[in-house]
């Protein structure tokens, strides 16, 4: 279910890419609008960073096999590492674009390339927010980075839209507000993809991020009649999905048949209660007094 939900997203932020990326290249072209025209570069590397991450959605929720018994849910960051990889080299595009175009003469931008701005950024946040609800949905990481490509497409928007504004109000000597505009755009860029790398290697080098998950298990653990401790919960994300060790204490006279039972138990109970666990590993210790 979390795949065909994660997959539709992915479907959405292509399409809706391809159909900005029209626009604001026309708009910048014809409108004299280097803003504009960065904005499209940045949205264009979207479409290619959305694609890879439809791609990474479909391999890592591939069943386990031979080679891959965890699965293939860490193909997930891996595919974060190459939207990020997209987003800085746009952000690159952007800078050398605005840089260049800071020592030349242009025109100032036409004022009716503001009511194209306006409903790209309207667009954008509502692709934002409709795409990190389906990341939450799904526990999505590739999913987060795809949808922080939005929110960075309305901010790049918003930097067009105040830079052409500026030109457009200052007259004369002011065209290159525009590329001002574009030049912080970049460095904004820069900074969320910063903000997405880093949960993305924390989720490769097994960063203990996931405190409120390990509670929830000790508390389900804690329910199952027979059980009198849970400690060392681990917690590993694979994909959408959890792994999770955790050591369970019981009664030290109990048979290992009737241990054995407890812990059966309490994976079930977990399997029941927490969907977003995939795989539990029980050790079951003996408790040091009776």
């Amino acid at each position: 279910m979390n795949k065909e939900i994660a997959i539709k997203a992915t479907y959405f932020s292509i399409v809706g890419n391809i159909f900005l990326v029209i626009i604001k290249l026309l708009a910048g072209i014809f409108g004299n609008s280097h803003a504009l025209i960065s904005d499209a570069i940045e949205s264009s590397g979207d479409i290619i960073s959305s694609f890879f991450v439809f791609l990474g959605i479909r391999y890592s929720n591939k069943p386990a096999d031979k080679k891959h018994p965890y699965g293939h849910g860490k193909a997930e960051p891996l595919v974060t590492f190459s939207v990020v990889l997209f987003l800085v080299a746009a952000a690159t595009v952007i800078a050398y674009g605005s840089i260049v175009s800071l020592g030349l003469e242009h025109k100032t931008p036409s004022y009716w390339t503001l009511f194209i701005i306006i409903p790209i950024i309207i667009w954008k946040e509502i692709s934002f927010q409709f795409v990190m609800k389906k990341a939450k949905e799904t526990n999505s990481s590739s999913l987060k980075a795809d949808a922080w490509h939005h929110r960075s497409d309305a901010i790049t928007s918003t930097a067009a839209f105040i830079g052409i504004s500026i030109a457009l109000i200052m007259g004369k000597g002011w065209e290159h507000a525009d590329d001002w505009a574009s030049l912080f755009a970049a460095g904004f860029i820069y900074y969320n993809s910063y903000l997405i790398l880093m949960p993305a290697v924390g989720e490769v080098m097994e960063e203990s991020t996931f405190d409120d998950i390990s509670k929830s298990i000790i508390e389900v653990a804690m329910s199952v009649e027979g059980v009198m401790g849970a400690e060392k919960c681990l917690i590993s994300k694979y994909g959408m999905k959890y792994h999770s060790q955790l050591d369970i204490i019981v009664n030290s006279l109990l048979s290992v048949e009737k241990g054995h039972q407890i812990g059966h138990s309490v994976k079930e109970l977990i399997y029941k209660q927490m969907p977003e666990i995939e795989h539990v590993t029980i050790h079951t210790e003996p408790s040091k007094t009776n």
